[in-house]
């Protein structure tokens, strides 16, 4: 099982990307994104079940980043808008099947993780 993320680069405040994480070996019911800042700790920025139910970290990223997934692909996206320099840092995805809607926002909960995308916003 392989989680590939990719997508990051640098922007200028205000802008757009997308991420995207293709996942090969098997399907799970969930995937989500987390980031990770330098000095901080890994935060949950927004997770997707396979019905294509949504959770996302409200404070952070709420109206600007939307989460989707195309089961036929096998791979989630984070379409992330107005861009600001806080949302600078490594996004990583994360999968898993046995995790509940409860802990979807618990990095500790997830057993699958990709190799982390970086993603620099310039003020």
């Amino acid at each position: 099982v392989q989680l590939q993320a990719s997508g990051g680069g640098l922007v200028q405040a205000g802008g757009s990307l997308r991420l995207s994480c293709a996942a090969s070996g098997r399907t799970f019911r969930f995937y989500a994104w987390f980031r990770q800042a330098p000095g901080r700790e890994r935060e949950f920025v927004a997770a997707i079940a396979r019905s294509g139910g949504t959770v996302y970290d409200a404070e952070s990223v709420k109206g600007r980043f939307t989460i989707s997934r195309d089961n036929v692909k096998n791979t989630v996206y984070l379409q992330m808008n107005s861009l600001k320099p806080e949302d600078t840092a490594v996004y990583y995805c994360a999968a898993d099947s046995t995790i509940i809607y409860s802990d979807v926002k618990r990095a500790s909960k997830y057993d699958y993780w990709g190799q982390g995308t970086l993603v620099t916003v310039s003020s």
